[in-house]
Parts: structure tokens; C-alpha cells; sequence
């Protein structure tokens, strides 16, 4: 009797042990996304990739993940208290994308991970040591912007005859070097004038842009920023189109909304490729062993709907080398 008694607590010890075993909560790790941009429906659906990225390496937020994210609404100034803003809450990893945000993550902490989603030449902008061997705690994804600029003007010029002034649309971020030093080398080169349009908000756009034609240009660059490319896109072309000015985009998105042509590579990836690389720290991998990832592919985008709107004929050995025709 006495043996029965003892078999069965050992029977009850073990199942409710199992039970308690079982009842752990699970560690829910904590990132930050810094976001320079308002979450506008554009953001959203590209933080929705990178949402799908996780989930498809089995990260689910409510479960095993928390995500802490922070909009500056356009205004770069305010970068670095949300990034200090995240630290203090010890994430265990930022997520963000573009000069501005990276620097300002990169300099409220030298120990918490940082994914860059979208990045120019993060070697040229200080953020890591090299591309093989980023070094410290930042590591991500590079569209290398910086040395497509010149490919935009040079294609700009191509498509639209006589082509000698340029007005070139930037952010106060986006002008920096090494961006704005490519394109200047470039117009260089071409024998063409700049007209710098820069930003200081997403409200001088208008302004700005009227001052800008002042100089009577003719064709329009406009430089990678994630506020010209996704919260300002819309108003640029119908700017660009209402004073038929040919415009040249880095994000190959924009011809799909009008726009009139674009080079680069689809930075949409990136947001789901991210998800990799956030995989890969929070399972113990440090950021300094991971190189940072170059795009393969480069698409060229034109779209003839736009350019019959403004009374451009596109050449037929630039109409050739286009990727995607939108007609």
C-alpha cells in the first residue's frame, strides 16, 4: 500500500511539474523601429512586409515578439530622442532605415544591435567599417543610392534633348555627402547646372519647388529619401507634371503613380530580407559577423503615359534599355 502511495506522487509530482514546466511564458524579445516618416499607408505596407518577414521566420508579435515602433512625422530633429527613447526602454534590437535614422540610432547607443532595412553607402556614412566586415553593432541592407545618382542624371539627360539645367530635390538629410558629392561629380561630367531644392519640412514643398523654377530647369532629379519616395511622392509628380518638367525617381515605385521614369533597385525586398538579419541577432549572432547585403538587381522604369503627358518623346535607345514599360 505503502509503495502504491509512493508511485503516486511520484505520478502527480511529475504531471504537475510538466504542467508548470509547460506554463513558462516564453521569452518575448523587445525591438524598436525608428521610423523618420509618418506611418502613412505607403510605410505601413512596407512595415508589413517586414512584419510577414518575421512571421516567416517564426516571430510573431503578442508571442514571442514586441515592437516598439516611433515616428518622427518628417521631422528629422526628432530622431534622436525617439532613438534614446528606445534604448531606455533596452530593446534588444533597432530596426530602421535611411541616413538620418541610422545616425541618430547609432548615436544614442554603441551596444544595442541596429539593422539598417535601407541604407546608401553605409561605409562612406560612417556606419560600419566595411561591407564584408561591419565591425561594432550595426549591419543591414545597402541600396548603394549614392553611386546610382549619377546613373539617374545620366539617363535624365539622355532622355531629354538639350538637357543643361537640373534642379535636384533633396531632404536637409539627403543633400549630405556622399549622395550629393556623386551627383555634383556627375553633373560634372554631363556639363549640366544644379539647382539644389532642399527641404528643411515635407510643408515647403510647394514653396520651395515654385522658387526652384525661378532657375527655368529643365528636368528634375530627385534624391533617395524616404520622405521624397514615399510621403511627398504623389505631390512631386503632379508638381512635376502640371509644370511639364521630366522627372527622373530613385524609387522605381513612383512610375506606377504617374511619375515619369526611375532607376534603382526595389527596396521593398529589403523590408522582408531585414527580417534575416533580426532572425539572426536574436538568436545570439553578433551584428559585426554579418556582412551587409548589396542588391543584385537594378531595374529601369519608364512610364510613356507620363512622358505623353508633358509632350516628351522618349528616345528609342533609352526606351530600349528600360526593364518595365508603362503604358
Amino acid at each position: 500500500m505503502n509503495n502504491l502511495f509512493s508511485i503516486l506522487l511520484i505520478v502527480v509530482a511529475v504531471i504537475v511539474g510538466g504542467a508548470a514546466e509547460a506554463q513558462q511564458p516564453k521569452k518575448v524579445h523587445r525591438i524598436g523601429w525608428l521610423e523618420i516618416s509618418s506611418p502613412t499607408p505607403e510605410v505601413l505596407r512596407l512595415i508589413g512586409l517586414f512584419r510577414k518577414g518575421l512571421r516567416d521566420l517564426g516571430w510573431f508579435e503578442g508571442q514571442n515578439l514586441a515592437i516598439e515602433y516611433r515616428y518622427a512625422e518628417g521631422k528629422a530633429e526628432r530622431l534622436p530622442e525617439l532613438a534614446a527613447e528606445l534604448v531606455r526602454l533596452k530593446v534588444d534590437l533597432i530596426a530602421t532605415h535611411s541616413g538620418s535614422p541610422i545616425r541618430a540610432a547609432k548615436e544614442a547607443t554603441k551596444t544595442i544591435p541596429i539593422v539598417m532595412v535601407v541604407s546608401g553607402d553605409p561605409v562612406a556614412q560612417g556606419f560600419v567599417a566595411s561591407l564584408a566586415r561591419p565591425g561594432g553593432n550595426i549591419t543591414g541592407l545597402s541600396i548603394l543610392s549614392p553611386e546610382l545618382s549619377g546613373k539617374r542624371l545620366e539617363l535624365l539627360k539622355e532622355t531629354v534633348p538639350g538637357l543643361s539645367r537640373v534642379a535636384v530635390l533633396s531632404t536637409e538629410a539627403s543633400r549630405g555627402v556622399p549622395a550629393r558629392k556623386e551627383v555634383e561629380v556627375a553633373a560634372s561630367a554631363l556639363r549640366l547646372q544644379l539647382r539644389w531644392v532642399v527641404l528643411r519640412t515635407p510643408t515647403d514643398l510647394q514653396s520651395e519647388f515654385e522658387a526652384a523654377l525661378r532657375s527655368r530647369p529643365h528636368g528634375l532629379l530627385t534624391m533617395p529619401d524616404p520622405i521624397l519616395s514615399r510621403d511627398l511622392r504623389i505631390p512631386i509628380v503632379e508638381l512635376a507634371a502640371k509644370h511639364r518638367l521630366p522627372a527622373m525617381y530613385g524609387n522605381t515605385k513612383v512610375p506606377e503613380v504617374g511619375g515619369l521614369m526611375a532607376y534603382g533597385s526595389d527596396s521593398s525586398d529589403n523590408f522582408r530580407r531585414a527580417a534575416v538579419y533580426i532572425d539572426k541577432i536574436l538568436k545570439g549572432t553578433k551584428p559585426a559577423d554579418l556582412p551587409v547585403e548589396q542588391p543584385m538587381k537594378f531595374e529601369f522604369v519608364i512610364n510613356l503615359k507620363a512622358a505623353k503627358q508633358i509632350g516628351l518623346t522618349i528616345p528609342p535607345n533609352v526606351l530600349v534599355r528600360a526593364n518595365k514599360v508603362i503604358k
